[in-house]
């Protein structure tokens, strides 16, 4: 519990803070309310409006330790800033040469390395330190470079269409593959950019980062956690994939141009939950016997 009197030396400091908040909010105002736009307008980043609160959630779980070495940290946060200033400065400066998706993923970073910025100087590094993780959690407000998301594409598809391919070799099904076109019997599937996945892939690799901030104490831990959402995603594809095709191919050809197809992610999404529980799980317990026993404290403590 934080002290009465500590309380009240924090009164000026926070309504500061919150004074180069709104200030923040104004200054960016153009890239934000393009950002919701965007929320809301592509799947692709649906999750955007969720990230606030959940680095909210996690400050407030911190909130015993947070204020406990507070003071004004002028170098470092002006430093911060102004990098956040530069480069906004570069997005603002090269907007017509790039698209919006771009210019956004520019912007969005300065916003948010600015208003990091400002925390780091009227709170200090200490402060800083307790809040890592739910203050760069902000970063996943940033889309994605245009560059990054087509290789990511592409390497979600070649994996999808390699893990269907196996699928279709399991069950025994006659197939003839052409790169990423499986011809069955009366019909040909192909496993487009829309089949790779990537929006279920963001929305685990984020449940994996929460996921191993709950549970987990060690970074490299962490770190697999997090990259085994790649298999788990090629995995699920590929069912996914297979699971259409042959029900297409021999109840109903209709549903490959059906609701289920184009929306029926969700049972798959589940699955992949499913395949990731245990890798948390096995994870966690490697960690709990690495420490003799013993259980470090965790997030909520």
């Amino acid at each position: 519990m934080i002290p009465a009197k500590m309380t009240r030396h924090m009164i000026p400091r926070n309504i500061l803070f919150l004074l180069f908040t709104i200030g923040s909010v104004m200054m960016f105002y153009s890239p934000l309310k393009e950002l919701m736009t965007l929320s809301f307008r592509s799947e692709l980043y649906s999750h955007v409006i969720l990230i606030p609160f959940v680095s909210g959630a996690f400050i407030y779980l911190k909130r015993r330790t947070l204020f406990s070495d507070v003071k004004y940290s002028y170098p470092s946060g002006v430093m911060i800033i102004l990098i956040g200033i530069i480069i906004y400065s570069i997005g603002l400066n090269q907007r017509i040469s790039l698209t919006q998706n771009d210019y956004l993923s520019l912007t969005i970073f300065s916003a948010v390395t600015f208003w990091i910025g400002g925390f780091v100087f009227f709170y200090g590094p200490g402060s800083f330190r307790v809040a890592t993780f739910p203050l760069l959690f902000l970063f996943f407000l940033t889309p994605i470079p245009s560059m990054a998301v087509e290789k990511i594409i592409h390497l979600l598809q070649i994996g999808s269409a390699e893990a269907a391919y196996g699928f279709f070799k399991l069950s025994g099904v006659p197939v003839l593959r052409e790169g990423f076109t499986f011809n069955l019997p009366g019909m040909s599937i192909e496993v487009a950019k829309q089949c790779s996945g990537i929006r279920s892939s963001i929305a685990l690799f984020i449940t994996s980062i929460i996921a191993g901030q709950l549970f987990l104490q060690t970074g490299w831990k962490k770190a697999v956690l997090a990259l085994s959402i790649f298999p788990i995603t090629i995995f699920k594809n590929g069912l996914r994939i297979v699971t259409l095709s042959l029900l297409g191919t021999y109840v109903d050809p209709r549903i490959l141009s059906s609701e289920l197809h184009k929306s029926g992610g969700i049972p798959f999404f589940f699955v992949a939950l499913m395949l990731l529980a245990p890798v948390l799980w096995w994870l966690r317990k490697t960690e709990k016997k690495g420490a003799g026993g013993n259980e470090k404290k965790g997030i909520m403590e």
